[in-house]
């Protein structure tokens, strides 16, 4: 089986074909740079940048692939949640090419997209322990399967990824801000500063990163003469040292909650052998080497994606479709797009039992 995957829903647009082999045929992506002059994504600008390439994409993916259109079996698209204006953008190219082409057109959460993105590359299995970090996104869920997940915890207010872009815009890094956070802490002192740890005495798996990111600007703004951020003189080494605390202090809630979910994990499905983290930040090598200490002490198997299928990708929208089609489920293409979409909101119902084949 072949399936096409077209992920529009941020700054990316990208597509990809995989097999029932869990081989990559072929993909491309592109990257939108237009939104680093305004430190965030524009969510016009992105739908713009979508509609505007998202047809080449398509076609030198399927060049890539050296397929014609006809030979896949189904067409699969991150249809949220997202930025509404590109996940339409994706949402309508797959239905085009799925009436086109008589294929089946498949719905994906593009969360799904990362939560199963690992099975692809290595050998996870059902069910699996799954930190899924990304700038709007921050959970701990428990996979059972395609489309069956138990949320342990979330974030409160802001992401994990949102926190690394926030602090870094704050410390004039630019954007996307977590890779530059990453590279200047390798030159810090994780230990400077004394940053506090949110919701470690909360007794769940919540998370919170608000009050790490306010402590963060109270720090820059004690280097200013008259307490404003915008006046802050700090050498590049201070600047270094409050990335490597923000980092470390990050990373130790995100350690902390895992620890706590792991406990329920095992005493309900004692089978489970694997974590994996998955989601932007997941690209972020210092969290990786934590949880895979993590996973090590708990006698547990840790996986993640390779880095460049850690951001948004069509690979993840194609593997998940994949799965999804190889349980015979589809969409009708009425679905309507979704700017949200929890990852436990509903359950795929396979065609022929509830599900509707395009």
């Amino acid at each position: 089986m072949i399936v096409l995957g077209i992920e529009s829903s941020c700054d990316e647009t990208a597509a990809a074909i995989v097999n029932d082999k869990k081989e990559i045929l072929g993909e491309c992506v592109l990257t939108q740079l237009e939104h680093k002059a305004f430190g965030g994504v524009v969510p016009e600008i992105a739908a713009r940048s979508h509609l505007e390439h998202i047809e080449e994409i398509i076609e030198e993916t399927f060049k890539r692939a050296n397929i014609k259109p006809t030979d896949i079996d189904a067409v699969a698209a991150a249809s949220g949640p997202g930025l509404i204006g590109g996940v339409v953008v994706g949402v309508m190219a797959a239905k085009a090419l799925s009436l086109a082409l008589n294929k089946p057109f498949i719905a994906v959460n593009h969360l799904e997209g990362h939560a199963l993105a690992a099975r692809l590359t290595s050998d996870v299995e059902y069910p699996y322990l799954l930190l899924l970090v990304s700038g709007g996104h921050c959970q701990i869920l428990i996979v059972k399967g395609v489309g069956e997940f138990e949320r342990l915890g979330t974030t409160i207010d802001d992401a994990a990824g949102e926190a690394f872009d926030k602090v870094a815009k704050m410390l004039g890094l630019g954007y996307p801000g977590g890779p530059m956070i990453e590279k200047m802490a390798e030159l810090g002192d994780e230990n400077r500063f004394v940053l506090p740890r949110p919701l470690q005495n909360s007794g769940d798996c919540n998370l919170s990163f608000s009050g790490l990111k306010t402590a963060v600007r109270k720090i820059i703004e004690s280097y200013s003469p008259d307490n404003n951020i915008e006046h802050a003189i700090i050498s590049k080494q201070v600047t270094a040292d409050i990335c490597a605390s923000f980092q470390k202090a990050a990373t130790d809630c995100l350690v902390y909650k895992l620890k706590k979910a792991i406990f329920t994990f095992r005493s309900q499905y004692p089978q489970g052998k694997d974590i994996v983290v998955s989601g932007g930040v997941a690209a972020n090598t210092y969290l990786r080497k934590r949880l895979q200490q993590v996973a090590e002490t708990e006698g547990l198997i840790f996986s993640a994606p390779p880095i460049r299928f850690c951001t948004d990708n069509g690979v993840m929208i194609a593997w998940a479709g994949m799965e999804r089609a190889l349980k015979g489920i589809s969409d009708s293409l009425d679905f309507k797009p979704r700017p949200r979409w929890p990852l436990d909101a509903d359950a795929p119902k396979a065609a022929g039992a509830g599900g509707v084949k395009a």
